[in-house]
């Protein structure tokens, strides 16, 4: 049933960008009728060439050529061109238009040409990765379009179950990229502290967050709280090193980072991964495989969750959708809500905590769903901030900014769930909800007496996600896991950086926020169908949402006679790409030169017309073998100059460039705050406060903010009232 959810629907991809086709690939994978109009060159895609040809086809799959005679959406962007073209089609076939941009067309870089590379730059995600001393490492492929597809993809979905439909969905890539770093921004801007770069594989707050060798392979480990460092160190043998006060917190462990690596690296020589991984269960310390590019789709758990699959001509695999789901039962029809709020009416439990569950909660929020949070007082969300001691005026528990951000257009209760009378009001919250969202590790909700079986019993109707990284059975499911964990699963370390470097992460957290959009994706898909397809249990594994992120590589890899190299900042495709120093000694220009057109206006700004004309350098790979020479002269003529100044000099010639931004920097920034995405709120305990808005709008108005993330228990009181009065339903 999963692949004939959005059967009925007929979209239109008038565009040739990655971000606009992968979200056309999702309304195909998910049984709409997707014609695609636009054609384009796939060699720059991608790994470029015959595999970026292959990854086109991946993007592809499912599309039909020609055009409908009427259609429901219409997909356009990312240049003006395509989507003054997908305007015009959106007009004459009477559907929703989904403009999808680079940027706002508000801010003042709304005219700016975009690259996945400058868009790393520009959200603060490349600043903190890389060596200590610089540059700044952009990662390989095109997840900044990648996260714009999906997180257009649920824009979309929603606008088409509102009544009536809004003619017009706006979306850009890097508001949608903002999802990795807006709490950081936010953390930043309202409670003090900077962005850093510490090292490879070294991010704040969490330490060791780290690849190491095995003596089969690679083993990914992360801890953060201080009873996983000492879970550590005692299954390495050292139990001295967990008790020993230089090493007791994250930040300490952090600034001794290479006498830890030196003291625990070569210790992990001594056994398997898969040892590894059966001690660290026991041991209660996230840590897993790290399989490379080759062995990935061979794992068993994978192939056992049909996570990879043949397309085109059956020439390679890719990922399938990141989520399993099983459909039925009686189901109410979806009463749609107006444009504003396609939603309203329906209720959301969210029993998640952090990140990817509570994302997946806002987004629904965000669209006028009633968010209903249930925490408890002994486990509150844990982003509120894990210190066992809460004393203070305020509590440090409603001061955090994470949870804030993370957490606004929802109501907040406080149940037992380890008490029969918690249990019951929690169920009966679940008899009376349209969704549940949860991301606890697998079988706790089980062992709370609220799984699967229990939800079907109250609600048949019911669309339940749950999310534990790898996904529900298998051998995998039972590892605890951060968004780091995910991301050292993914395959995606084998892919950033550099050959010399372990295998490395680019963010302390990818998979969290990227999972939550899909999340998202998910529970949008099954509500749309649910009277006909009736209620839905989704098994969605964090780490397979990544593999969205590799899928070129992938594809790359199985057309390769080797594993493919990394090779930090430079592409196949795409010539010159590099970060250079402009200015001060830590501030850095990011530039992707994406074509011929790029590389002459590059050239006439670096007075070297004669590399414009010389046969040598005609292609990217030509450019690529005397990239030292042309990063050289690209870095000279940026080193007196302002990176922000230097971008504008460029992009005034048309040229792909941008400043490499902190994260800290970002809550001031007029690409944001102009188009409205820093709104203001009220707040007990923290009073007037900034936080991150929708990253999508409706005929140019971005959704409603109704309510500051609830502080602990703070709407109990009123939905348990709503609750008896209502026999068992809340009230919005």
């Amino acid at each position: 049933m999963i692949d004939r959810l959005l059967e009925g629907l007929t979209v239109v991809e008038a565009s040739r960008g990655v971000a606009t086709r992968y979200c056309g690939r999702l309304f195909a994978r998910l049984g709409a009728t997707v014609v695609r109009m636009a054609g384009g060159d796939d060699t720059v895609i991608g790994y470029g060439g015959a595999a970026g040809e292959a990854y086109g086809r991946w993007l592809d799959e499912g599309k039909a050529a020609g055009e409908p005679s009427s259609a429901d959406l219409v997909i356009g962007g990312q240049d003006a061109g395509d989507l003054a073209e997908a305007a015009a089609v959106a007009d004459r076939l009477g559907a929703v238009l989904l403009e999808l941009t680079w940027f706002h067309p508000d801010g003042p870089w709304g005219a700016w040409r975009g690259a996945d590379e400058l868009i790393q730059a520009l959200t603060g995600v490349a600043y903190p990765f890389g060596p200590k001393e610089g540059p700044p490492t952009l990662a390989q492929g095109h997840g900044p379009q990648i996260a714009a597809g999906v997180t257009a993809f649920n824009a979309a979905l929603g606008a088409l179950m509102a009544r009536p439909r809004p003619r017009r969905v706006s979306v850009n890539v890097f508001e949608a990229f903002m999802c990795l770093t807006e709490t950081g921004a936010v953390s930043a801007l309202m409670e003090g502290g900077g962005s850093v770069r510490l090292g490879v594989n070294r991010f704040v707050p969490t330490y060791p967050c780290a690849s190491y060798r095995t003596a089969d392979g690679w083993l990914g480990v992360s801890t953060l709280t201080p009873a996983q460092w000492k879970g550590l160190c005692g299954m390495l043998g050292r139990p001295d090193l967990g008790e020993d006060p230089r090493f007791a917190t994250t930040v300490e462990r952090l600034l001794a980072a290479d006498e830890v690596d030196a003291l625990l690296a070569p210790l992990f020589l001594g056994r398997t991964t898969a040892d590894w991984v059966a001690l660290s269960g026991a041991a209660r310390v996230p840590a897993t495989p790290m399989p490379d590019l080759s062995e990935l789709p061979r794992v068993e758990h994978w192939r056992a969750r049909g996570a990879f699959g043949p397309f085109g001509d059956g020439e390679a695999v890719a990922p399938t959708l990141p989520w399993r789901m099983v459909s039925g039962g009686a189901a109410p029809s979806l009463d749609a809500g107006p444009p504003e709020a396609p939603l309203r009416g329906l209720r959301v439990i969210d029993f998640s905590m952090g990140w990817a569950g509570p994302l997946c909660a806002r987004t629904l929020g965000d669209l006028g769903a009633d968010v209903v949070k249930v925490e408890s007082e002994s486990h509150p969300d844990w982003w509120r901030g894990w210190e066992a001691d809460q004393t203070g005026d305020p509590p440090p528990r409603e001061t955090k900014f994470s949870f804030i951000s993370m957490n606004r257009n929802k109501r907040g209760v406080v149940l037992d769930l380890l008490t029969p009378e918690g249990l019951a009001q929690a169920k009966a919250l679940v008899a009376g909800a349209d969704v549940v969202v949860e991301n606890f590790a697998a079988g706790v909700m089980d062992k709370l007496g609220l799984g699967a079986e229990v939800r079907r019993a109250l609600n048949p109707g019911l669309v339940a996600i749950s999310m534990p990284a790898f996904g529900a059975g298998g051998p995998l499911s039972g590892i605890r896991a951060y968004g780091s964990t995910v991301e050292q699963a993914s395959g995606l370390p084998f892919v950033n950086g550099r050959d010399a470097w372990p295998p490395c992460l680019q963010h302390v957290a990818f998979g969290d926020p990227i999972a939550g959009l899909f999340a998202a994706a998910a529970v949008l898909s099954a509500l749309f169908a649910r009277e006909r397809a009736g209620g839905a249990e989704i098994d969605l594994a964090q780490v397979a949402c990544l593999f969205q992120f590799a899928a070129d590589a992938l594809v790359a890899q199985q057309l390769a006679d080797r594993l493919l190299p990394r090779t930090g900042n430079r592409r196949p495709r795409a010539a010159p790409v590099a970060v250079v120093r402009a200015g001060d000694d830590d501030s850095w220009l990011a530039v992707a030169v994406d074509g011929p057109a790029a590389w002459r206006a590059l050239c006439g700004v670096l007075g070297r017309g004669d590399w414009a004309e010389d046969p040598a350098l005609s292609d990217a790979e030509a450019r690529n073998r005397h990239a030292d020479a042309i990063e050289a002269a690209l870095a000279a003529w940026a080193a007196p100059q302002d990176p922000a100044a230097a971008a504008e000099r460029l992009q005034s010639a048309r040229v792909p460039a941008a400043p490499v931004l902190r994260s800290d920097g970002l809550a001031y920034l007029p690409q944001l705050a102009d188009p409205g995405f820093w709104p203001e709120m009220e707040r007990r305990y923290v009073g007037r406060h900034v936080t991150p808005a929708a990253p999508f709008a409706y005929d140019g108005a971005r959704p409603a903010l109704l309510r500051p993330a609830p502080t602990l228990g703070e709407h109990t009181k009123e939905v348990l009232d709503a609750l008896e009065r209502q026999g068992g339903r809340t009230t919005g």
